[in-house]
């Protein structure tokens, strides 16, 4: 950033302060000309030689700004209902540019530094109050440990190795399929090193293929990891639904080989990423999901005497800002002029930000029990349509007098509600805000290894039964008998 420019730091607080005096000190920023806080005690004095000033929606309206000027929202536990007022604040107020601290959740003992800032988002501003956990104290279980995150280069895989490096892990792997996006996270990560966030943990990028066997064995034969998060898969719905075989054989065969991989060197805790569709599931997508919710659920039945490892399974629908959202979608088709393109008006899916639902995931990992699946609370599903004119107006527009929105009607493989359980499966609150344990009140009947043989030579060539390999009629064959 250039030097010249002026920057307000909305929360006099810890955060607010430490942000600051990183400023002031490196000189490269710009500079800070002051706090704005609603904290009567703070009002009138300085802090560091920087005035506060005060209360926030007065004095916004009275700062004469220029494009070149910036605000900060430096307040990590503030409600989303306070970050919206704030926002419009700040925009009437002529800020062009609004920064924002991430959640609390990802501040770890109080200690922002400003590369850990980002331009303000429609995420920051939808869902619900964020929910406190202490990284540090969630993390203690791999804390100095080894921990691979497959699917690194993904929403939910990056932030959860941001999460991770903050909350102790030493060695960080980061395994993924496309070259660019490990090289992004890890890239990313070695910056926030630099700027002091997180401890010294080891960044180790890893390309590779899950549905490559012979790869994953030998991988983690050498890795020695302590924990895994596994997040990898195919998730584009219409995608998969053209290109069946790809999705069974990565998804499903993918975490087979991961699973088998983890027993056979001794990881100690394999957490499997699972989402809403995977529940009486409609599209091939789904089905995939629903089957590796099987498989690990039969890794932690069946899990030997002599094996330690913990299967955890924590399922939840949909993500704020994910690369295969609609929010960015939605973004883009804005940025054009749209039209917005809605499925139904009266579509309905769960929200939860990407930072909320990572440190969930985290936390489950470390409290699950052996064989448990868990469902995160996802409040009450969103209407996609007021999703998208929330959205319009967060970019400036009024929705159908300046971007009109379009109804194309549902999809191959696509629904009007997702449900986070099916009727065989019942919620029980456990001691953990947000956090449910499903239990089912008949058990599962399915074969799954008998099923996977039935799936295994449509995605691995096999000599003896060569006419199936590839053969999607026959894989579609032998979902529908489930």
């Amino acid at each position: 950033m250039e030097k010249s420019k002026r920057l307000y730091i909305i929360g006099a607080g810890f955060a607010g302060r430490t942000l600051a005096a990183e400023i002031v000190k490196k000189k490269i920023f710009g500079e800070v000309v002051a706090f704005l806080d609603d904290d009567n005690e703070k009002i009138g004095k300085k802090i560091d030689n920087i005035p506060v000033l005060g209360p926030i929606k007065d004095v916004a309206l009275l700062l004469r700004t220029n494009p070149a000027d910036e605000a900060i929202i430096a307040i990590p536990e503030a409600s989303r209902e306070y970050l919206i007022e704030l926002h419009s604040i700040l925009k009437r107020a002529g800020f062009q540019k609004i920064r924002i601290l991430p959640g609390i959740s990802q501040i770890v003992d109080n200690d922002a530094h400003f590369i850990q800032t980002r331009s303000i988002d429609l995420q920051d501003l939808l869902g619900r109050n964020p929910i406190t956990i202490n990284l540090k104290e969630s993390l203690s279980y791999v804390r100095g440990k080894r921990v691979l995150v497959t699917g690194a280069g993904g929403s939910i895989g990056s932030e959860l190795c941001r999460q991770l490096l903050s909350g102790g892990a030493a060695r960080l792997y980061m395994l993924g399929h496309g070259e660019n996006s490990i090289y992004q996270i890890d890239r990313e990560l070695r910056l926030l090193q630099e700027e002091g966030v997180g401890e010294k943990a080891t960044l180790i990028p890893i390309i590779g293929e899950l549905k490559d066997c012979d790869y994953i064995d030998y991988l983690l034969s050498k890795l020695k990891a302590d924990a895994i998060f596994h997040t990898a898969a195919y998730k584009h719905v219409p995608m998969m639904e053209e290109n069946p075989v790809a999705a069974i054989e990565n998804n499903v065969f993918g975490t087979e080989n991961l699973l088998k991989a983890a027993v056979k060197h001794g990881v100690k805790r394999f957490v499997h990423i699972s989402t809403d569709k995977a529940v009486e599931p409609v599209s091939v997508y789904g089905i995939s999901k629903y089957l590796c919710e099987q498989i690990v659920l039969d890794a932690g039945k069946n899990r030997q005497a002599e094996s330690d490892t913990n299967f955890v399974i924590v399922r939840f629908g949909n993500v704020l800002g994910s690369r295969g959202s609609i929010v960015p979608l939605f973004q883009q088709q804005i940025e054009k002029g749209g039209p917005v393109t809605i499925t139904h008006p009266d579509i309905r899916r769960y929200f939860m930000t990407i930072s909320e639902a990572c440190s969930l995931v985290l936390k489950t990992g470390g409290v699950g029990e052996n064989g448990g699946l868990y469902l995160l609370d996802m409040g009450e599903p969103v209407r996609i349509r007021e999703l998208a004119e929330q959205l319009i107006r967060f970019h400036g527009y009024e929705p159908e007098t300046d971007i009109k929105i379009e109804y194309i009607g549902l999809r191959h493989g696509e629904r009007m509600d997702e449900s986070l359980l099916s009727k065989d499966e019942m919620p029980a609150l456990t001691d953990y805000s947000r956090i449910l344990q499903i239990t089912r009140k008949t058990p599962n009947n399915l074969d799954i290894n008998k099923l996977l043989d039935e799936l295994r030579p449509v995605c691995k060539f096999d000599s003896n039964n060569p006419d199936a390999y590839r053969n999607s009629k026959q894989l579609l064959a032998i979902l529908n008998q489930l």
